[in-house]
């Protein structure tokens, strides 16, 4: 058998081809890299500059409903809001790393007992999901959501991202930040406001699209004064310190004036249009006397579909 000639170019400086999945898994390797090298420069701005623009606003502008946001820095903004949106949303906002490792295992359990599903996500989560990624989503959302929570956890700090919570949380129907809700619920700005309008926004928070901070009714009225009665005992206890330490809150101020004017109610006709349940096991009415008249109810108008929910807890 012949023997394949020799080549003149040394074996070092020949070009030899990689199998094909070893190419794919380089390629996968260097596209998560950049990944992670995007991601880390992009917390890092945000750090810096006021996020633009969101994936949640994108949507509501595609919708027609526009996005209206007022940025106020946290500096700016009533304490009591600020107490009021740990009391609401994350009590041990300043003692975790990002992650509340009890409330998540809190909602497994509720979601596997059935009924409607639950999240347990900080405000460091809320504030990730709202700033870089999207609502829904499943669990590649939540995997990206974890890393980007880890990552303004470690190059944001606390204060930056409660900064960041405030004014980019959906507050009514295209409406952003406690700033541009307030404006909107109570005619002035976020600088000053009572317990009680606090916690009616903070109320409002987990289901932007379907509730309103004024006149609110059934559930959304007693969340918000359960929210109100919490304010003082997180000043009590310092929830909220990590927030002021080495800063200066602003100064407690009663809300400016404002001529009582009508305002749109975002929400209000929804708990509204919700039918009474049935009452089980009811008593059978009373016969009816001979002589007494018979009664035909008229027919009632439909009350309007409740608007679709927005899935902000997910």
């Amino acid at each position: 058998m012949a023997r394949r000639p020799k080549s003149s170019i040394p074996r070092y400086k020949r070009k030899t081809r990689r199998p094909l999945l070893r190419r794919i898994v380089g390629w996968i390797v260097k596209i998560l890299v950049a990944l992670i090298l995007l991601s880390v420069l992009w917390v890092l701005a945000y750090r810096f500059v006021n996020p633009p623009i969101t994936a949640t606003m994108i949507s509501d502008m595609i919708a027609g409903r526009g996005a209206h946001r007022e940025w106020m820095p946290i500096g700016q903004v009533d304490r009591d809001m600020v107490r009021a949106a740990i009391a609401a949303e994350d009590s041990k906002f300043c003692s975790h790393k990002g992650f509340d490792m009890h409330a998540i295992e809190d909602a497994m359990k509720r979601n596997a007992s059935g009924g409607r599903i639950r999240g347990g996500s900080t405000i460091s989560q809320q504030t990730a999901k709202n700033a870089f990624l999207w609502q829904n989503g499943g669990y590649a959302r939540k995997a990206a959501e974890a890393w980007f929570t880890f990552l303004i956890e470690h190059l944001w700090g606390k204060r930056r991202i409660m900064e960041v919570y405030l004014n980019l949380a959906e507050t009514g129907i295209g409406t952003y930040g406690v700033n541009a809700g307030s404006q909107r619920y109570y005619g002035h700005d976020a600088s000053a406001m009572t317990a009680l309008e606090a916690a009616r926004i903070a109320a409002v928070l987990p289901l932007p699209k379907e509730r309103g901070a004024i006149a609110p009714r059934g559930f959304t009225r007693r969340y918000g004064n359960t929210i109100a009665a919490r304010i003082p005992i997180v000043a009590r206890d310092g929830l909220d310190s990590c927030l002021y330490a080495g800063a200066v809150a602003a100064p407690k101020k009663a809300p400016p004036p404002v001529a009582k004017v009508p305002r749109p109610q975002p929400g209000a006709d929804y708990e509204a249009s919700r039918t009474a349940p049935p009452v089980v096991n009811a008593a059978p009415p009373p016969p009816r006397a001979p002589s007494e008249p018979e009664v035909v109810n008229e027919p009632q108008p439909a009350l309007p579909n409740p608007p679709a929910s927005d899935n902000s807890l997910q």
